[in-house]
């Protein structure tokens, strides 16, 4: 799975989703601190962002992934959709995605995205999806007829998109990347040393090197890329993935605080203060990303809306300081 998924309520016991995790070694969650806990959505206007949801036949990774942002941003009419299915063809140990067989696109998908993109009235909308390594180009064609809908149905609407790794996929960046997507945002999720028991499907360095080819092909795009704290690494690790990002010069990075799953979901090591957040994030700002949300709660497409109003500002002002 791409992204949002760290920070979801315990499945329940014998969740036959996800039959390649019932055998690992099961690990408590730990209870959560006061800064991690929010209120449940009740809202007038979560509702009404849930049937529009319901309505279009759409999924999303606000409820596959139960992020606890889910209240605050369907209350403002803010959803990310997971496109092509609910399925994902990785088993990262971190997330709590059904794995397994995905079924057929649906052709309809797009036009359904657009129409729910339309009807909540979107400024900027985040796109993402599961892994689709079934598919010969890791499902690229259905990101760019996605992107195109939207434009014809919402030609003022910004377009965000959180994609797989296309790993092995040959050309896929270029197909989305030709589609123009005003953000494109990949994550990095944790440090090189944990990926093979983090995300033991994917290869830091392929990631990486996604990242900076989409500059290379169109720098107009912003570039964007997040991580899990509280997984197990340290400090410097982290750090030094901030240095490898900015050596890719992607725009924007986000962190944001594991949450375990389930017991049989890696386990969480720590609980990372709000001052280590802070702390991570002026070391961002004085590594040169043009912007960086970093908080416990910090999420991908977390106030995505605002932070992408922030990040044109801050590239003009960074164009008009070097012009001088």
């Amino acid at each position: 799975m791409t992204s949002e998924t760290h920070a979801i309520a315990p499945a329940p016991k014998g969740d036959l989703r996800h039959p390649e995790k019932r055998n690992r070694p099961e690990s408590a969650p730990k209870r959560k601190p006061d800064w991690i806990r929010v209120k449940a959505p009740v809202s007038e206007a979560y509702r009404a962002t849930r049937d529009i949801v319901r309505a279009n036949g759409l999924v999303t990774v606000c409820e596959e992934a139960a992020c606890p942002n889910i209240g605050e941003c369907w209350a403002k009419r803010h959803a990310t959709m997971m496109i092509m299915g609910a399925i994902c063809t990785r088993a990262c140990s971190f997330c709590n995605v059904a794995t397994g067989r995905p079924g057929a696109l649906d052709a309809m998908e797009p036009v359904n995205v657009a129409q729910a993109v339309a009807e909540l009235g979107l400024k900027h909308v985040v796109i993402t999806s599961v892994d689709r390594d079934d598919l010969p180009d890791g499902g690229a064609q259905h990101f760019a007829r996605t992107i195109k809908h939207i434009r014809d149905k919402s030609p003022e609407t910004t377009i965000e998109v959180l994609t797989p790794d296309f790993l092995k996929k040959e050309r896929a960046l270029e197909v989305v990347v030709r589609a123009r997507p005003d953000v494109f945002n990949h994550n990095l999720e944790t440090v090189p040393r944990l990926y093979p028991s983090v995300r033991p499907g994917a290869r830091y360095f392929h990631s990486l090197r996604l990242l900076d080819q989409v500059k290379r092909q169109d720098p107009s795009i912003f570039t964007k890329s997040g991580l899990m704290v509280g997984l197990g690494e340290t400090r410097d690790e982290v750090l030094q993935v901030m240095d490898d990002m900015r050596s890719a010069e992607i725009d924007f990075l986000t962190i944001g605080q594991y949450l375990q799953p389930t017991p049989k979901h890696h386990p969480l090591d720590r609980f990372v203060t709000p001052d280590e957040f802070r702390a991570y994030a002026q070391s961002a700002e004085g590594k040169g990303f043009l912007l960086t949300s970093a908080t416990p709660l910090t999420r991908s497409s977390y106030h995505a809306d605002e932070d992408f109003a922030q990040l044109r500002a801050n590239r003009a002002a960074r164009l008009a300081k070097a012009a001088r």
